[in-house]
């Protein structure tokens, strides 16, 4: 497959590569700081390169209905927000899940509570790996550090949706959806037929008959025993998930005294602390979970048995060391460092942390 180089922002490498991949429909409302993506979407004319239909909804609580609607039918449809948007979605993303469905959403984080700020965030992490709407579901999530991962995890996204027919999100923030950089795209892929969709996936509404008896797409049963036994199905389905679709990248552990723990642009900035620290012969790597659910437990458990301390970077007041300190069992020192309201963390701040609260 012939691939090019293109220079674009996160944001649109999203939209490139949701066009080039063969998605059929984006359902979108625009909102700083991802609104390049719907912009880039229609001036790019998806539908006339590609089929895609791409509309602007009137809300975010219409466009993740619509995502409902195109999912069902067995397509690969996306919708795209920032935060406080996200958060008007939790409803119908619960639904999506619990109707056990394909669909990518993706969260460009903004800083928060409420309104907020318009300046980058990581403050999303417990609305994406929770289940920020009600009910027991999980939705696969993929944290993306750069241009080339915002394009690329899109088809990786729709692959693990349609695998495990369950809801995927990019969760990515506003640095790595404003920061440009080179990006190797691929030539375009065909759209599914819908001959393909009923072939393949038998559940879908595509290609049935009138009474569609066998394929009623909902997330709603009214029995107690049946609706505990869908809970289980699902329940073992996130376990396989965890099993198998762990992802993550180790930088600098072989040696490793210390840890940071960070996903996203956090672990650029780690990157350069990591440089910082070894200059000065402080002997510190990186874990970088891609998924931030499945989380990368086991692995952080073996590397908390190597290391006295681990430091986790986010831009935010503490949400991803959850997850780190239950990995970790809390059995050496787990620290946190962030910052909040917009503001972007240095290295050397970085450095300065670990030295304080760790070293």
């Amino acid at each position: 497959m012939a691939k090019e180089l293109k220079l674009m922002k996160g944001n649109e490498a999203i939209a490139e590569s949701a066009i080039r991949n063969g998605v059929d429909g984006y359902f979108g409302y625009p909102i700083t700081p991802q609104s390049e993506i719907l912009e880039h979407l229609m001036s790019e004319r998806a539908y006339d390169k590609s089929g895609m239909v791409v509309l602007q909804a009137e809300s975010e609580t219409a466009s993740i209905n619509m995502v409902y609607g195109g999912a069902a039918c067995g397509k690969k449809v996306m919708t795209t927000s920032s935060s406080p948007g996200i958060s008007l979605m939790q409803e119908g993303l619960s639904y999506i899940a619990g109707a056990e469905l394909p669909a990518l959403v993706v969260n460009v984080v903004r800083g928060g509570p409420g309104l907020g700020t318009i300046q980058p965030s990581q403050a999303d992490y417990f609305q994406t790996t929770k289940g920020g709407g009600h009910g027991d579901y999980r939705l696969i999530a993929l944290a993306p550090a750069s241009v080339q991962e915002m394009y690329d995890f899109v088809p990786l996204a729709f692959e693990l949706a349609f695998r495990y027919r369950n809801p995927a999100i990019i969760l990515s923030d506003g640095v790595i959806g404003q920061v440009m950089e080179k990006v190797e795209v691929c030539d375009y892929v065909p759209r599914w037929t819908d001959e393909y969709i009923v072939k393949n996936f038998p559940w879908a509404t595509v290609g049935k008959p009138a009474t569609r008896k066998h394929n009623i797409i909902t997330s709603l049963e009214l029995d107690p025993a049946k609706q505990e036994q869908v809970n289980i199905r699902i329940q073992k389905k996130y376990r396989e998930i965890e099993e198998k679709e762990v992802r993550y990248e180790m930088m600098q552990c072989e040696d490793a005294e210390y840890l940071f723990v960070a996903y996203g642009s956090s672990a650029r900035i780690c990157q350069k602390a990591i440089e910082l620290a070894r200059n000065e012969g402080i002997k510190i790597g990186l874990l970088r979970p891609i998924t931030v659910w499945p989380f990368p437990t086991k692995i952080l458990k073996e590397l908390s048995k190597k290391v006295k301390g681990i430091l986790c970077v986010e831009m935010s007041a503490g949400q991803l060391i959850e997850d780190v300190k239950l990995a970790t069992e809390c059995k050496i020192p787990v620290q946190h460092f962030g910052r909040f309201g917009g503001i972007i963390p240095t290295p050397s701040e970085v450095l300065e942390a670990l030295k304080k609260q760790i070293l």
